[in-house]
């Protein structure tokens, strides 16, 4: 089993931040939260098998494993599995800059793919980083590569930056990691 499966099967509990718990920290400190354990990460990384890994100020890197779960009926993994990997580490780069009671969404972006991913790729790692953090607008970069160095794909985003609503307690409903899960069986990913 990859070291993200091992990760993902790992996490007790994928849900969304309760915002409650969060509106007084900082980015960083919630990204790494989330890292420790004591913040879920979202239910996205169990669904498309990628999962934060590293936060830095201004950096997110996410590790993701493709699966021919994620092929589209051309033979090699989906564009929109690498997108959504850079959108993620492109976004929590971003993430990382909030001061409390700020958020966030991307508002655009952009992904060239530069080489086929295949089921067989292996293990990838993308890294996404601020380029610019203004008070409305902010703008990053990532790469996506393979164990190897090789690039993958890149993209860029830019994000509204806006004041966080905190008359909700929670955006949406929790997603619990069960033992019917049919992705994932005791150690090995179905």
């Amino acid at each position: 089993m990859s070291e993200v499966y091992s990760r993902i099967a790992a996490v007790p509990r994928f849900d969304v931040l309760p915002i409650a718990e969060v509106k007084d920290m900082d980015g960083l400190t919630m990204l790494r939260a989330m890292l420790d354990g004591d913040l879920p990460p979202p239910p996205i990384g169990k669904t498309l098998g990628f999962i934060l890994t590293e936060v830095d100020e201004g950096r997110a890197v996410f590790k993701g494993m493709p699966s021919f779960d994620y092929m589209n009926p051309l033979g090699t993994v989906h564009g929109g599995w690498a997108g959504t990997l850079l959108d993620s580490a492109l976004g929590c780069a971003v993430h990382t800059t909030m001061k409390p009671g700020e958020a966030y969404t991307t508002v655009e972006f952009k992904v060239n793919l530069v080489r086929p991913i295949m089921p067989n790729t292996g293990e990838v790692t993308c890294e996404g980083v601020i380029v610019h953090r203004g008070g409305r607008i902010a703008t990053s970069e990532a790469t996506l590569k393979d164990a190897g160095g090789k690039l993958l794909a890149h993209g860029s985003e830019t994000c509204i930056i806006f004041p966080m609503k905190t008359g909700k307690t929670r955006l949406a409903g929790s997603v619990e990691r069960s033992a019917s899960d049919s992705r994932f069986r005791g150690n090995e990913r179905i």
